[in-house]
């Protein structure tokens, strides 16, 4: 698996031509923030009537699925929920990349950008979330290429813990 990033920035997703965007929604999240909310916006606010209606809750286990064209380059926003934001801890977060890892595989989409969980809120730190990923991510070799939504200075403290993956890889003659 490819890993690699992209800030949280609307032109920059823009620009971007994967089959689908996974992003993870606290229950207690009103409006929706980081990627989720920057979605929302180009969608013209139709995750926060979604919200409103009940349609999404954001309670833990919870996946919606987003038709998201025209509005977005993506085909396919998947939206996890993770519980109330109070309740957020490193479990919430390996059971929930493994829900996201799980479901891109059940949909056949083998590129995805995916924003993980507790990382727009810093509920965990960069390099703990990035060793968490690669472990969840090493049991789901069906995806080519995933590009992370991380700020700049979140991507360097991540690049370390992705690169020594890499090498360990290189040596095993994988790819990270």
């Amino acid at each position: 698996m490819e890993v690699s990033f992209v800030p949280p920035d609307l032109r920059r997703f823009d620009l971007l031509k994967s089959e689908a965007i996974v992003v993870a929604h606290h229950a207690d999240d009103r409006p929706p923030v980081g990627a989720l909310g920057l979605l929302d916006w180009r969608m013209g606010g139709a995750i926060s009537r979604s919200i409103l209606a009940g349609r999404i809750t954001g309670t833990r286990d919870e996946l919606v699925l987003v038709p998201a064209r025209p509005r977005l380059t993506f085909e396919k926003l998947l939206i996890f929920g993770l519980g109330a934001r109070a309740e957020f801890d490193v479990d919430t977060f390996d059971a929930t990349v493994q829900r996201m890892l799980g479901a891109l595989t059940k949909l056949r989409v083998r590129a995805s950008v995916v924003a993980l969980p507790g990382r727009t809120d810093e509920s965990i730190a960069p390099a703990e979330a990035m060793e968490r990923f690669l472990r969840v991510a090493a049991n789901h070799v069906d995806h080519d290429d995933v590009m992370l939504v991380e700020s700049v200075e979140a991507q360097k403290a991540m690049e370390p813990v992705l690169e020594a993956e890499r090498r360990r890889a290189r040596a095993r003659g994988a790819v990270v």
